[in-house]
């Protein structure tokens, strides 16, 4: 059959293995210097891996494969890891929007006798070294807002003589493709989905554009695994309920494919939200601004 499912460029992998802890189904394996698809039956196609290669030596491609079978992953590999490893996979799962492969998890953990840890405490579904980016710190989801839902200041002292305007940061990870879509910092929360030039151009970008509203960064034309983009963006809007869609960027034209992006997450997405476009000239200065 065909369908979607990992490639990778053996000229680009240096074999690092960044991409193995964020595959818990056990497809990826390091094998003579070089990442390698061991099987088409665990890889389910939905990108996890992409955004940690560091070289983008992996896509996403739809060809001829063994259909993905979710009851074999979860026998075969999940189950036998430990609860550790069944938590990273449901949350993978879930995160992905893949709702057909977590019930069909859920229901052999069920027939199995085995606890789900998706209905356990946060802190045990979520634990520390299993949490987006295989354990890194630097993907480790924290929410900064205060109890009125506002972003706190930072604790950072300003060296004499120094002025520092606030952060405007709500929640960390940032970049689009280590964020949980469905992260507590999400839920019912107004979305700026930024290029990641704009930053850098808008010198107030966090009392003009980001206050009061929770950030995702991309690039349309130098990033990745994009189809996992929509499927995340899509699933922010279905299961995050996200009020709205601010995408801010760049005059230049690669720009424009991340409105793309939002266009086809919104044209899945079983709910619809305004998505609002803010165009920022390379000075820095706004050159449109509308609703969609």
């Amino acid at each position: 059959m065909k369908r979607q499912i990992i490639t990778i460029d053996e000229k680009k992998c240096t074999g690092c293995g960044d991409c193995i802890p964020a595959c818990p189904e056990g497809a990826l394996q390091v094998i003579d210097g070089k990442a390698r698809l061991v099987s088409d039956l665990f890889c389910d196609g939905l990108g996890a891996c992409i955004g940690h290669c560091p070289t983008g030596a992996m896509q996403v491609e739809t060809r001829e494969a063994e259909p993905y079978d979710e009851r074999r992953v979860m026998a075969e590999s999940i189950v036998k890891a430990g609860p550790n490893v069944i938590a990273a996979h449901l949350c993978h799962l879930r995160d992905h929007g893949a709702n057909d492969y977590l019930r069909e998890a859920l229901a052999y953990l069920e027939e199995q006798g085995i606890p789900n840890p998706l209905e356990q405490p946060v802190a045990a579904a979520h634990p520390a070294h299993v949490q987006h980016g295989g354990g890194c710190p630097g993907s480790r989801t924290m929410d900064f807002r205060s109890s009125n839902g506002s972003a706190q200041a930072s604790s950072v002292a300003p060296v004499a003589g120094a002025v520092h305007a606030l952060s405007e940061l709500r929640q960390w990870p940032v970049q689009l493709h280590l964020v949980s879509p469905i992260a507590p910092c999400f839920e019912g929360s107004d979305l700026l989905l930024a290029a990641d030039c704009v930053a850098f151009a808008a010198g107030d970008f966090h009392s003009r554009l980001l206050r009061g509203k929770t950030l995702a960064v991309a690039c349309p034309k130098l990033d990745s695994g994009l189809a996992v983009y929509v499927e995340k963006l899509a699933a922010m809007i279905d299961h995050a309920r996200i009020n709205t869609i601010t995408v801010a960027i760049m005059e230049v034209p690669c720009c424009g494919g991340l409105l793309s992006i939002v266009e086809e997450a919104s044209r899945r997405a079983s709910r619809k939200v305004p998505v609002k476009k803010i165009v920022i000239g390379v000075q820095g200065d706004t050159l449109s601004e509308e609703w969609m």
